[in-house]
């Protein structure tokens, strides 16, 4: 029975996707819920997967086409290509005779998601063993082979070009559409919001003096939830947004929005790059709902396992560049919210305690915002709010 394959139903913020990578091929041998066929939107990609045993009977829209919600993109023959082994005789000895031979030199016969694939990680095919129809390296003979310690060291960039001294080499390569969609959003950010940046430094002592005497009791009560510094600045930043409203809000046209929740997105890299899982109603947490939360969207979002809808909304941000070594920077807005907050690196320096030098570890922090909306009292007011309440810990619990 033939079966048509269609693009997922995307949500309302998304018009179109583009394919990005199919994992199988007409004719090759398919069981149900495996995966087929990857599609890139702006903020995720989605997975396609078999609706049954059997083999795609034919590609309709290629790697790098555009599709649209629920169109069709392949067709699929139930019961064809059969499991591994169930195949009659006649049939593989047809494929092994139709299947061309090994080309000369040792050169592999690939599919195109494989070849696609090993330069993304730079796997030579040369050296890869095939475990497809006439000896075809599959992608999941390259994901095998770019797992070994050997491939995984090398840096899939410098594989892909062999570089001469004295070689001038470029190579151009189109951008993927999360990627413009995120250059289309920082770029509209600079041009129609008026972004200024303030900052201040925090003392994390106290923290760190907090989470060094409890993180031990703070796993074991909650079953092995570790305690972060993340879920702090969440947990400030849920106070303070309650007391400086305007900062919780965004602008719609002519028309101030205030919100009444704090939906938080916590900026994460992942390597297709930026994206900003929101914690849902953030003022309900307690902090090791947030540390959970935090670590789950991270891991999710390393994988490319979010949602379109855990991407989508929020009224605050936080983003840390610490923890790729930045001393200091200025986030970018991530509209149509009013602000968002840049954490930093720790680093120890001398500072004056009651006309004393101590050694402490510091951090800076910064909060762009938006002075179309939010003045620079408030700006100030909200992020020594942050401040204080890192300092004295006391204060988040009391809310004060």
């Amino acid at each position: 029975m033939t079966i048509e394959i269609k693009a997922p139903t995307f949500p309302e913020s998304v018009q179109d996707g583009t394919v990005a990578t199919w994992h199988k091929q007409p004719g090759e041998a398919v069981s149900r819920d495996e995966l087929i066929v990857d599609i890139e939107t702006d903020k995720v990609v989605l997975e396609v997967v078999a609706p049954a045993d059997g083999a795609i009977s034919e590609i309709i829209k290629g790697e790098g086409d555009t599709v649209l919600s629920n169109e069709v993109i392949a067709k699929f023959e139930e019961g064809a290509g059969g499991s591994a082994g169930a195949s009659s005789e006649a049939p593989a000895a047809e494929a092994a005779a139709e299947a061309p031979a090994p080309a000369a030199g040792g050169e592999k016969i690939a599919m195109p998601s494989a070849k696609k694939m090993a330069a993304e990680k730079g796997v030579d095919l040369a050296g890869v063993e095939g475990s497809g129809k006439g000896g075809r390296v599959l992608k999941e003979d390259v994901m095998k082979a770019g797992s070994a310690p050997a491939a995984a060291a090398a840096p899939a960039a410098a594989a892909q070009v062999e570089v001469t001294p004295g070689e001038r080499v470029e190579k151009r390569v189109p951008m993927t559409r999360m990627r413009k969609r995120i250059a289309e959003r920082l770029l509209d950010a600079s041009q129609s919001t008026a972004m200024l940046t303030t900052f201040n430094e925090v003392n994390m002592k106290p923290i760190m003096d907090l989470r060094k005497n409890y993180k031990d009791l703070f796993e074991k009560t909650h079953n092995g939830t570790r305690l972060g510094f993340m879920g702090f600045f969440v947990k400030a930043a849920v106070e303070a947004l309650k007391r400086y409203s305007a900062v919780n809000a965004s602008i719609d046209g002519n028309d101030i929005v205030y919100h009444g929740y704090q939906d938080i997105g916590v900026a994460v890299s992942s390597p297709k790059g930026l994206v900003v899982p929101i914690l849902r109603n953030a003022e309900n947490m307690g902090l090791a709902d947030m540390e959970n939360n935090i670590r789950d969207l991270g891991l999710r979002a390393r994988d490319g396992k979010l949602s379109i809808e855990e991407m989508t909304g929020g009224t605050f941000t936080i983003t840390n560049g610490g923890v790729f070594g930045s001393l200091l920077s200025t986030p970018i807005l991530n509209p149509p919210q009013t602000a968002i907050l840049g954490m930093h690196k720790i680093q120890e320096r001398p500072m004056a305690v009651d006309g004393k030098v101590e050694i402490l570890p510091m951090m800076y922090l910064a909060l762009s915002y938006d002075h179309r909306l939010i003045d620079g009292k408030e700006a100030v007011g909200f992020l020594v709010a942050i401040k204080e309440m890192i300092e004295d810990p006391a204060r988040i619990l009391l809310e004060v």
